[in-house]
């Protein structure tokens, strides 16, 4: 592969959400946006990652109520974190390795961007269209 690092293709300045926000709000970010991933923020750390998949798998038991239920219990903790000039090549083998849809991106302990199978296939359209 080329020697691009994540940091060169990942989205800067992801939107995030705080811990104790709803699904609901974590619904209509994602909507709003555009995006499939959250990085859920507490006390301006990360505590972990919020996905459509997340929301839709809780949301999908009777009677949740999305109003009620906080970002916390649905997201997954320990999300795969990299630094921004981890290899490219190394995050994505991760990813596929662990079946995962992103990277979050941080440097001395600041989220810098995020890194998802969007921008991934971004890279590979680059790359096909011999950019």
């Amino acid at each position: 592969m080329s020697s691009k690092t994540v940091g060169d293709c990942m989205t800067a300045n992801p939107v995030t959400i705080p811990a104790d926000l709803s699904l609901a709000d974590a619904a209509e970010r994602m909507h709003e946006h555009g995006i499939r991933h959250l990085p859920v923020i507490d006390q301006g750390h990360i505590v972990g990652l919020i996905s459509e998949r997340d929301l839709a798998l809780v949301l999908g038991i009777p009677g949740v109520d999305k109003n009620r239920v906080e970002v916390t219990e649905a997201m997954t903790v320990n999300p795969y974190i990299v630094a921004p000039d981890t290899p490219l090549e190394d995050v994505i083998g991760m990813m596929h390795e662990r079946k995962i849809g992103t990277a979050v991106v941080m440097q001395d302990g600041v989220m810098k961007g995020i890194f998802s199978v969007v921008d991934a296939l971004a890279v590979l359209l680059f790359m096909l269209k011999g950019e």
